[in-house]
């Protein structure tokens, strides 16, 4: 096992060092020049503006750049923002939480939804209850984040008045942000165990489990659902990473200071320090929740266990 998680480790640090060198040179060639346009913001003169670029680290070639930027990583420093001339780390640090505890929550409830949803379906397979699972899943995925939350935002809010419009703070305005994400990945998740969960109920051991006399409730949680679970933890993890990287609608909708607000606004103004911070953190985040998806297969299916000792 300490050997298989050794391996994905490894494995992924070429993966790791490629995204932050492709990041570094989607900002280096950038047609963009960010001390000019911080010089016509603010009115500055040509010589104000050579000095900003030079400040800014602009006017090095190409190979000081690049290693100046790999060591900033090394020590954990992602530059200074243009706009806001603080460092990208803690601006990125201060929002963190919020992105974080929107898309924990909103996978959490999406889990729950979806699995039960797929369990009940594959349950009934091909019956109304089946159908009316699925059609309850397709139309969860099919809906736009942004449709969804004005739509809750209208009935429980301006409506009924239960929970607040906008803003972050306490549990009531995390409700709604959280059941947007939820419901929106549910139906991901539900099709997909149901559609493992009903191909796994037909198998030799299932139906062997049956003739020992095990409830159809213990056949299902105990010998299907842990075998169904393989191929949903993948989706999870992926949907999971693709939540925390792009919860952008969401938290502009409910006005959510996270990093998907701090992308929206520095590159409506141009700050390209934190562009490229939150498109590094994005990336990272993907890599490392793919690697801890396929480090948890090794606790599912204890055939890869086997695989790595070999």
């Amino acid at each position: 096992m300490t050997k298989y998680i050794g391996q994905r480790l490894l494995a992924a640090i070429p993966t790791v060092l490629g995204v932050c060198l492709i990041v570094f040179l989607l900002m280096y060639f950038s047609p963009y020049d960010a001390a000019r346009e911080m010089g016509r913001i603010n009115h500055l003169n040509a010589e104000q503006i050579d000095n900003l670029r030079q400040e800014m680290g602009l006017n090095l070639p190409f190979g000081p750049r690049l290693a100046n930027y790999f060591l900033g990583l090394l020590k954990g420093d992602l530059g200074k923002s243009f706009v806001q001339r603080m460092p990208v780390t803690q601006m990125i640090a201060t929002r963190l939480w919020t992105t974080a505890e929107l898309a924990l929550s909103g996978m959490f409830l999406a889990t729950v939804f979806g699995i039960g949803l797929g369990v009940l379906a594959a349950m009934k397979e091909n019956s109304v209850g089946d159908t009316f699972s699925m059609v309850v899943a397709l139309l969860g995925s099919a809906m736009p984040d942004f449709w969804l939350a004005l739509i809750m935002i209208f009935i429980f809010s301006l409506t009924l008045r239960w929970l607040p419009t906008l803003g972050q703070g306490d549990l009531k305005h995390l409700i709604m942000p959280a059941f947007v994400v939820g419901l929106t990945e549910a139906g991901v998740i539900a099709r997909t165990v149901r559609s493992s969960l009903v191909e796994i109920m037909h198998e030799d051991y299932i139906r062997t489990a049956r003739a020992k006399g095990l409830k159809e409730r213990l056949v299902i949680i105990r010998h299907g659902l842990r075998n169904a679970l393989i191929p949903t933890v993948t989706i999870i993890g992926i949907n999971m990473a693709a939540v925390l990287g792009g919860v952008v609608i969401v938290e502009t909708v409910f006005s959510r200071e996270g990093i998907g607000r701090l992308a929206v606004d520095s590159v409506t103004f141009f700050d390209m320090p934190v562009v490229q911070g939150t498109v590094l953190l994005a990336a990272l985040v993907f890599i490392f929740i793919n690697l801890a998806v396929d480090i948890t297969y090794a606790f599912f299916d204890p055939r890869i266990r086997y695989d790595a000792r070999r």
